[in-house]
């Protein structure tokens, strides 16, 4: 790094407990409050296998950064991983994109906890899911300010004020299921208008609507994973540990509320599902039951679930741009830390970028596609970096492992392109817009700063990078209707299409010099 030297470090603050409910915090936030309707909307009943699809899906790139995570306890991981295998250019582009993803979490979370508390304080949102202007903008940006109040405190202060909304965030949805089985057992909504209303495609389609949403997080032990107490123990225990608490919660929920409600509420088909008084379903549900005491729970949780999520998203976020400065691919003005040893510039950056995309993406449902996109892009690349790290650094210490890797990495790599594949062209296209404007930033970076400062692109290792982005985008172009494609790939080709690709075009299969170690 030159003659720039670091005037302070971050702290090893968080213990086992902190950084798995840093992770767990993560997972459990709004999607369990709107997932489960907006999933049924579009698969029906069988949105219960969309679940499980997801959770399978995301445990196996959940596995790959527990490796990952135990050999490099480093801040801002996911942009780190890809750039040790594969140098700069691929770090950057795994650290753009999932910061992009990362930093719009925050406002998806406030706006889905203004969403619920605008049953008891009103005109904060509009009829249809937009914050109101000014008072809905306002309340948004005071409650990022807050998040960026505590983030700044210390991570020691983040990770005890999360801890505390964990334990809540884990029993209410708990709560929540066991009294939905025990008393009320509509299992007739199951099959009364078909268990798949809308074709298999839409199995696959409800993924993006928020059951991959909900399950995304589990990488906020790796991001955090520098300022653990052990982090070479605690970072594989506190990713695998926090995806079974989310699948075990998720895959209940799902059940409880398929079989909750009663049947007249199905009159219009599971599309037009809706409950009166309250964009979320569970705190209605509880009041036709007669179960007030359960409602008002279930709207206290509807703040504090969100804003607990939000609250962790923004100090990650803030920790990713801290790691693309360390290694060059932004200005090292985001590299400052705080006299309290936190990212201070990255944490304010953080809080205003994520109040700007307020501004274009007013409701919960409108930023949920492109969080979703982005988080899986960045998280495609780390089942990449593992290969290509077992190769070229083969004893390397790995405190945590993965048996089966060799196969489990690639399949890895093909689910996370499904994924993004089945998020739709429409989200697909801005996607790829955005990941563009990073690759301006670090060309603006490398202008703009000291000889010595400036990063190394590391063609000869990323040139797949052009070939991967450019034929992942035009496959989602030439996809399947169903996921707003022109129809060249019909269903169930499209899915083939998209494998046999990500075979062809894994940089894996071929040996790289390393850079970035």
């Amino acid at each position: 790094m030159g003659s720039y030297v670091m005037p302070r470090k971050l702290q090893r603050q968080i213990g086992f407990v902190g950084l798995m409910f840093a992770s767990a915090g993560s997972i459990i936030g709004s999607g369990w409050l709107l997932g489960a309707l907006t999933a049924s909307k579009v698969a029906g009943p069988a949105a219960i296998v969309s679940w499980v699809i997801g959770a399978v899906a995301i445990l196996f790139l959940a596995l790959v950064h527990a490796e990952l995570g135990s050999m490099f306890a480093v801040a801002g991981g996911s942009a780190r991983f890809p750039h040790y295998a594969f140098g700069s250019l691929a770090g950057l582009a795994s650290g753009w994109i999932y910061y992009l993803g990362a930093v719009t979490v925050a406002p998806a979370e406030v706006e889905a906890a203004l969403t619920y508390a605008n049953n008891y304080v009103p005109n904060l949102i509009n009829g249809d899911g937009t914050l109101t202007v000014p008072t809905g903008l306002f309340v948004a940006a005071a409650a990022m300010a807050v998040f960026s109040g505590i983030n700044l405190l210390s991570v020691k202060w983040l990770a005890e004020t999360n801890k505390i909304t964990v334990y809540w965030k884990i029993a209410i949805p708990v709560l929540t299921v066991i009294v939905f089985l025990i008393l009320t057992h509509h299992f007739e909504n199951l099959t009364s208008h078909g268990f798949m209303p809308n074709g298999l495609p839409s199995v696959f389609a409800a993924l993006s609507s928020g059951i991959i949403f909900a399950y995304l997080g589990f990488e906020q032990a790796v991001e955090f994973g520098a300022e653990s107490h052990n982090p070479r123990r605690n970072i594989p225990l506190a990713v695998i540990g926090s995806m079974i608490i989310g699948v075990v919660v998720y895959l209940g929920l799902a059940i409880a509320f398929a079989t909750s409600f009663d049947p007249s509420a199905l009159k219009n088909g599971w599309s037009k599902l809706a409950f009166a008084g309250s964009f979320g379903p569970y705190a209605a549900i509880a009041s036709s039951l007669g179960l007030g005491w359960l409602a008002v729970l279930l709207y206290i949780d509807a703040v504090v679930s969100p804003a607990g999520t939000g609250l962790i998203y923004l100090g990650s976020s803030s920790r990713l741009s801290f790691s693309m400065a360390r290694n060059r691919y932004i200005p090292e003005i985001f590299e400052h830390l705080s006299s309290r040893h936190v990212p201070l510039v990255s944490i304010l950056a953080a809080t205003v970028l994520g109040f700007i995309f307020l501004l274009p993406f007013p409701s919960w449902q409108s930023l949920i596609g492109i969080i979703t996109s982005a988080t899986v892009l960045s998280y495609g690349l780390q089942p990449l970096a593992l290969t290509a790290l077992r190769r070229q650094v083969p004893d390397h210490d790995r405190p945590y492992r993965l048996m089966g890797a060799e196969v489990i990495a690639p399949l890895a790599f093909i689910v996370a392109n499904l994924i993004i594949y089945w998020g739709g062209w429409q989200t697909n296209w801005k996607l790829m817009v955005a990941l563009l404007l990073g690759l301006v930033l670090m060309a603006i970076t490398y202008v703009t700063s000291k000889p010595e400062y400036r990063p190394t692109f590391d063609w000869h290792a990323a040139y797949w990078l052009v070939p991967y982005l450019g034929g992942l985008a035009a496959i989602s172009y030439l996809g399947a209707t169903d996921f707003g494609g022109t129809g060249l790939f019909p269903f169930g080709w499209d899915a083939l299409v998209v494998a046999i690709f990500s075979i062809v075009i894994s940089p894996t299969r071929f040996r790289f010099s390393r850079r970035g170690l």
